[in-house]
């Protein structure tokens, strides 16, 4: 007897709102713990919870061979769009012109430069178009959420999308160990170290724990450095989309319909949120009911892509993706030490 659909439907739903409540109870239960290193407990985020529980899930539907059955419920692509979308009712696009100077001059020399060195260096690779841009964004803009973004604008594939935020997060780890070491041992200035820090480390969590390992001074200045290039997601993510969209087998110029068909909407739907919470209309900040909703979101997006993660199309990538991601990332780091010493030492000094 065959099972009815919305039995598979449910199922999947249910697993996935399952494990992304359990997320949440690791991440409250780590949270004020204090880890070696003196990393701060909660630099690490829901996202990697959510993801390792999809991904252990994933595991064990495999082995009793039920995964296909609960797929039609695993919904990564429209937990992703949502979130996104309420991301912006928490980003003031008011930050570019507010925000100190040397943040935004910064946040747009690693945008412009680390993400078309990244997409040149995958060309050499051989890397799918879809793929560069994922992890182009990821590198250069803020990490997890940039590549989500980036994803959505260029319909890239799941297993692309899972690849690039495991990649990210395992260098960001480390980083937010080694980045503070690696500043004390250069005796470098608390402006300069957070602003390192916010233009090198890819997830605002690990820059916030960077920071705080450092001293209070540098997590305040990596924090608006990150949040100033997190304000450019919306507008990566449309110009993005808006290249792809544009892009035809024939080479030929597309009509507005074809661009707007492609074209991914909750993309739109982010820049709405964004001017209204700018203007004060919406409230989506920290501790508000719309920055819970959309940690929900993405945390049963990130558990989704766990559970409906490909092994294999990972196995096809190959080592040429780790191999751009590193160099990429080394390239991240010395651009964002010069320019955070340029502008925050020389240009426009910060005290204390």
């Amino acid at each position: 007897m065959t099972t009815p659909n919305w039995v598979r439907v449910t199922s999947g739903i249910v697993l996935t709102f399952f494990l992304s409540f359990l997320a949440w109870v690791i991440t409250k239960n780590i949270y004020a713990a204090s880890l070696p290193f003196g990393i701060p407990g909660k630099a690490l985020e829901y996202p990697i919870w959510a993801v390792l529980l999809g991904i252990a899930a994933n595991l064990i539907l495999r082995l009793f061979k039920a995964n296909e059955f609960v797929q039609p419920g695993i919904k990564p692509e429209l937990f992703l769009k949502i979130g996104l979308v309420l991301l912006g009712t928490g980003i003031n696009l008011k930050l570019l012109i507010t925000a100190a100077g040397g943040a935004v001059i910064q946040a747009f020399i690693l945008i412009i430069c680390v993400f078309f060195f990244t997409y040149w260096l995958a060309g050499l690779f051989g890397l799918d178009d879809k793929l560069r841009a994922v992890m182009s964004t990821a590198l250069a803009v803020c990490g997890v959420s940039a590549a989500i973004a980036a994803a959505g604008s260029v319909m890239a594939k799941k297993e692309q999308v899972a690849f690039v935020i495991a990649i990210v997060i395992l260098v960001a780890l480390p980083l937010m160990v080694l980045a503070p070491m690696a500043a004390s041992a250069m005796h470098l200035p608390d402006a300069v170290a957070g602003a390192w820090f916010g233009g090198n480390i890819d997830t605002t969590a690990a820059v916030v724990g960077a920071g705080t390992i450092y001293s209070n001074e540098a997590q305040d200045i990596a924090s608006i450095v990150k949040s100033t290039q997190n304000a450019l997601i919306g507008v990566v993510a449309f110009l993005l989309a808006f290249f792809h969209a544009s892009k035809t087998d024939g080479g030929k110029r597309p009509s507005a319909r074809l661009i707007w068909d492609r074209f991914p909407k909750f993309v739109l739907g982010f820049i709405v949120a964004s001017i209204l919470y700018s203007l004060g209309w919406i409230n989506g900040g920290k501790g508000t009911p719309l920055e819970a909703y959309k940690n929900w979101a993405f945390a049963l997006a990130f558990v989704a892509l766990g559970i409906s993660f490909a092994f294999g199309e990972l196995k096809n990538m190959g080592w040429k993706p780790v191999a751009v991601f590193l160099i990429a990332t080394l390239f991240n780091t010395i651009l964002a030490l010069g320019t955070a010493w340029l502008i925050f030492y020389y240009l426009l000094p910060i005290s204390f």
